[in-house]
């Protein structure tokens, strides 16, 4: 991913208003991001607790949403349906994003399961380990796990806008 900045975050939302977005916390690193092992920049509001933000790249411009999850989890080993990360513990949550429109202004939703810290770009290059000692065996390389984290959070918005 290229580096961004926050005017590029800001504007780049597409389920909330731009008050809204220019009201939410981006990240204070920005420049401290590790930008060549990030598919997507995603990070927690530490003002609101259980709001988060994911900005990802597409082939002609940024799309950033807003996102929602429950505090707490199950507590139960759980799988990010973005990056396949097993997680003990409340490391993966039950991601909710308004969806994009009149169907997100209606109150309509959709949800997926991912790694609360949406760590998920470093957890399939092997940077970031997940806390439980079990991994389970893929055969495939560093670099098409990554393949599939875009695929799968390029899925979401998708399902997002539709």
């Amino acid at each position: 991913m290229e580096p961004i900045t926050e005017r590029e975050i800001r504007s780049s939302f597409v389920n909330c208003s731009k008050g809204d977005a220019q009201r939410l916390h981006t990240p204070r690193n920005l420049a401290f991001q590790p930008w060549d092992d990030l598919d997507f920049l995603g990070w927690a509001d530490p003002s609101f607790p259980g709001r988060c933000y994911a900005v990802v790249p597409q082939a002609d411009r940024i799309i950033g949403i807003a996102m929602r999850y429950e505090l707490g989890g199950s507590g139960r080993a759980q799988m990010c349906s973005i990056c396949l990360t097993t997680h003990t513990g409340n490391a993966v949550s039950l991601m909710t994003a308004a969806k994009t429109g009149e169907s997100g202004r209606r109150g309509n939703t959709i949800g997926t399961y991912m790694c609360t810290d949406l760590a998920c770009s470093l957890y399939a290059r092997n940077i970031k380990r997940p806390s439980m000692g079990v991994r389970y065996r893929e055969d495939l390389t560093a670099e098409q796990k990554a393949e599939r984290v875009y695929t799968n959070f390029t899925a979401f918005i998708t399902r997002l806008s539709s």
